[in-house]
């Protein structure tokens, strides 16, 4: 089974599970039992599903994906042994599971059930009409009312035919069988309703069909493919595995909000788009080939391919024929004055009712164009340069090569004034200029600009020679005759990714070009000379032509035909409609770096950790038109300014987002319908040590941090403040000691000052008192000389022996050397106790340095005498040879 729920999603009863399918990606979820899921139906917001033994819902959770809830646990001891449900069906709030032997009837609002069994098997339950009816096998047609099964109908055919639908058909019933066709039921009377497919209805096993909103019919068959009958019984389609389906197996069958058919099959999922402008001819055989031209002629529709020229009635299913004598590449198709030219590879045919002849045969041809002047005559582009046909008795002929020019002229386009443009992709563009019987070549010209450009091409429009490459659109002035480049069709012609520069022309003044996701056509406006630009949203790939080669027709006023390299399709302008789908944000996926990823909620604005910064958003547009691709465009408020490019793809990645309040916006196109924009909301939470706790926390220990540095800088300043003083203090300390030294360093001058001023007082003295006894003894000896025995002279001599007392002067002497030299003769007593009073005596004349012979008159001895007695005091002292005594009496 097939359904569809109130976001356009798709789902199907699939034999691992429930598959659902956005329009974009697809989403198995598996059966809880891990059996095969026959049935599905989507209720509101639920998705039911029956299986083996098992019935349930699905809801969605927050985060988008889907959760199952079973309902069958709750009469499991109702359902029977191998039982299995097949069809769920909705009766205003009621649900109804059915399976091959009971109909379970769930009560919504007071969750409760009712059973109904039958003895002789259930086929299919039908709503028809506000009446719930079902079929037994062999006993008749049932209706459920009030909770109970009431027969409405035994009748032999509805007893002896599976009904596979019932359907309401004006104020009575039809009844569509397995192998009999229609049947019409008013009041219990049963007649065949005749069908165009009546024949194959009747040979075809047909189990599934589906009534559409335009009252036609889609009949599903076991090995013949899908029938679509319109209201009167007529066939509209029959499809076919070798018409594009994937097998001829159509199991259900399911219309979309779309009006798209979709088909569940044997093996695989169809979906056929029943009301696209674009119709699609498949040729799987090869047969047919790729088509490289096209025209509609005199009710014919023709196709060039590389296998040849092949033809058919227009607007038939028939099958093409083959035109003998064609086989092999056909290039273009012209109709010039009612006759059909076919440019081949062989040549140049004319067709008529089937029949090619050969008119031209010495090249292959590319292409016609008429001659500006002369109806009779034609231009035709070969291999080898550019030959004229001409008319002659109302038969086309060869009539000459135009001499001067022989490189292939695939495009060329021919000016009033006998001047000839070409553009070759390998050699870049030419003007030629013919004399006037278009003969010869008169002047020949090589553009530098344009340069060569491949699947480069030359067209005309609106009396305009365009050439069209890879870098851009340029014009032709026919006054300079140089190529001009068309900005504003050039950034239109390159905005999407170049393929080809294969400009065509049309007969009702469109200009075509193809690019990788679009076909473009521009339209002359009707007042102005502007063009208009237009968008088919067809992208290359689906369209499968051939690169430098596309091609498109106008087959009718509004239907165009484009060759693809397995058949052709066709699209109706005037049916070309791009609905306004809802775009929706499917997924809104996070991980940590090289973590899985994390399903959020998508219904509620987010809030994530700072690890979880990686997000993936997925969308979809539930649009499933095979021909037409809808394009994404996201804005993530926050990090970008602008919205992105469009972009065919459903999902877009963010790495690594920082800390912050984000809103991502998606929207989407189909042509040019943008939809609505759907919005996510989500905040990426800071990291734990940058929240605003954390913050408060930092401010705190900041604070005291702050405290105690500022204590200890409080303390550093009164340690550096006392250290200062105590080195101030210490400083002035010095500073005073320096000046006490100072000021000792001054007495101790003016003591030594005042030291040497005695020592030379005392010496003076000494000298004094050692010249008075020299002339004492002068005196005496001179005395003792004159007479003896006077006795004047004798008191004389007595008295000068008082003056010259040895002791006097020594006691004299000793008094004023200690108030110069304070202690010196404790001193050496104390260091030489052994000394007696003359020896100290000589140590203190000799701390005056004076000499031996200084010495001896203060001694009253001879110099002699003052030697022994110093070498004396040198023993006693224990002095050695090499130590001065006068030296070291100075030194203490």
């Amino acid at each position: 089974m097939i359904s569809q729920d109130s976001n356009h999603f798709m789902y199907f009863a699939n034999n691992e599970g429930l598959m659902e399918y956005n329009g974009n990606d697809w989403t198995l979820y598996h059966t809880p039992n891990e059996t095969i899921m026959r049935s599905v139906k989507c209720i509101e917001n639920r998705i039911y599903t029956g299986c083996y033994m098992e019935f349930g819902y699905w809801e969605r959770k927050p985060n988008g994906k889907l959760h199952y809830f079973s309902l069958s646990d709750a009469v499991k001891n109702k359902i029977l042994d191998d039982e299995q449900f097949w069809n769920i069906t909705q009766y205003d709030h009621w649900v109804i599971f059915q399976s091959l032997d009971q109909i379970f009837i769930y009560n919504t609002k007071e969750k409760t059930f009712k059973v109904i069994k039958s003895n002789a098997g259930i086929n299919k339950v039908f709503i028809v009409n506000n009446t719930i009816l079902y079929q037994t096998f062999g006993t008749g047609l049932y209706e459920i009312e009030n909770g109970k099964s009431k027969l409405i109908s035994d009748n032999t055919i509805i007893k002896s035919n599976k009904i596979v639908n019932i359907f309401p058909k004006n104020e009575h019933l039809l009844l569509q069988t397995q192998y009999n066709g229609f049947y019409e039921y008013d009041n219990g009377k049963i007649t065949p309703w005749a069908t165009e497919a009546d024949d194959e209805l009747k040979s075809s096993s047909i189990y599934s069909s589906k009534m559409l909103t335009d009252g036609s019919f889609a009949l599903g068959s076991v090995s013949n493919g899908i029938f679509i009958l319109d209201k009167a019984g007529k066939i509209i389609y029959h499809i076919t595995q070798n018409k594009g389906l994937s097998n001829n197996t159509a199991l259900s069958l399911y219309e979309d909000y779309d009006k798209n058919l979709w088909i569940g099959l044997d093996n695989g999922i169809n979906c056929i788009n029943l009301k696209s402008a674009v119709r699609s001819f498949v040729d799987d055989t090869g047969f047919l080939g790729t088509v490289y031209t096209s025209i509609h002629h005199n009710d014919m529709l023709y196709v060039g391919t590389n296998q040849g020229l092949f033809y058919k009635t227009f607007g038939t299913t028939e099958s093409f024929k083959f035109i003998p004598g064609t086989k092999g590449q056909v290039w273009s198709l012209y109709n010039y004055d009612g006759t059909l030219f076919c440019c081949h590879d062989s040549g140049t045919y004319t067709i008529s009712n089937g029949i090619a002849t050969q008119i031209f045969s010495t090249s292959g041809t590319w292409k016609f164009e008429k001659h500006p002047k002369n109806p009779n005559l034609l231009l035709q582009g070969n291999y080898h340069g550019i030959s004229i046909l001409e008319k002659v008795n109302g038969k086309w002929t060869f009539k000459n090569w135009i001499k001067g020019f022989d490189y292939s002229s695939r495009y060329f386009e021919v000016s009033k004034n006998n001047d000839i443009y070409i553009s070759h992709e390998y050699k870049g563009v030419f003007r030629i200029t013919v004399d006037v019987d278009y003969t010869k070549v008169d002047d020949f010209f090589t553009y530098k600009t344009p340069i060569k450009g491949k699947n480069a091409s030359l067209c005309k429009y609106n009396n305009a020679i365009y050439y069209a490459s890879k870098d851009g659109v340029f014009k032709l002035d026919l006054t300079t005759k140089k190529f001009n480049k068309d900005k504003g069709i050039s950034e239109i012609f390159l905005k999407d990714e170049y393929t080809s520069g294969k400009l065509t022309a049309d007969n009702t003044n469109r200009l075509w070009f193809f690019s990788k996701n679009y076909i473009n056509y521009f339209t002359s406006g009707k007042l102005n000379t502007d063009l208009k630009h237009n968008v088919i949203p067809i992208p290359s790939t689906l369209t499968n032509s051939m690169v430098g080669y596309e091609n498109i027709t106008q087959i009718t006023s509004n239907t165009y035909l484009i060759g693809t390299t397995d058949g052709y399709y066709t699209i109706n302008l005037n049916n070309l409609k791009f609905e306004k789908y809802n775009v929706s944000i499917t997924n809104v996926s996070s991980n940590i770096m090289n973590k899985n990823l994390v399903y959020n909620p998508i219904d509620t604005e987010g809030s994530f950790k700072y690890s979880e910064n990686n997000f993936t958003f997925s969308y979809a547009v539930p649009e499933y038109n095979k021909y037409i691709n809808a394009e994404f465009q996201y804005l993530l408020e926050g990090v970008q300014e602008e919205w992105s490019e469009w972009n065919i793809k459903s999902f877009t990645n963010f790495k690594n987002l920082t800390p912050g309040s984000y809103t991502f916006k998606v929207r989407a196109r189909t042509g040019k319908s943008i939809s609505n924009t759907a919005q996510y909301s989500f905040t990426v939470l800071k990291p734990w040590y940058a929240t605003t706790i954390a913050l408060v926390i930092y401010l705190i220990i900041a604070l005291i941090a702050a405290y105690f540095i500022n204590k200890s800088y409080q303390n550093y300043y009164h340690r550096q403040k006392e250290k200062l003083i105590e080195e101030n203090e210490r400083l002035l300390e010095i500073k005073e000691l320096e000046t006490d030294q100072e000021v000792m360093k001054i007495k101790n001058e003016q003591l030594q000052q005042e030291f040497e001023n005695k020592n030379r007082e005392l010496a003076v003295s000494t000298m004094n008192l050692i010249k008075k006894n020299e002339l004492l003894s002068m005196i005496k000896d001179d005395l003792k000389k004159t007479t003896d025995g006077d006795k004047n002279i004798k008191s004389v001599i007595s008295t000068i022996n008082k003056n010259i007392n040895e002791d006097d002067t020594w006691d004299m002497f000793k008094e004023a050397f200690n108030n110069a030299d304070k202690d010196f003769l404790k001193k050496v007593k104390a260091k030489h106790p052994a000394l007696t009073p003359n020896d100290l005596r000589l140590c203190a004349y000799l701390r005056l340095n004076l000499s031996s012979k200084e010495i001896a008159p203060l001694l009253n001895i001879s110099v002699r005498s003052v030697e022994i007695k110093r070498y004396r005091l040198r023993k006693k002292m224990e002095l050695i040879h090499e130590v001065s005594l006068v030296e070291y009496i100075l030194s203490l």
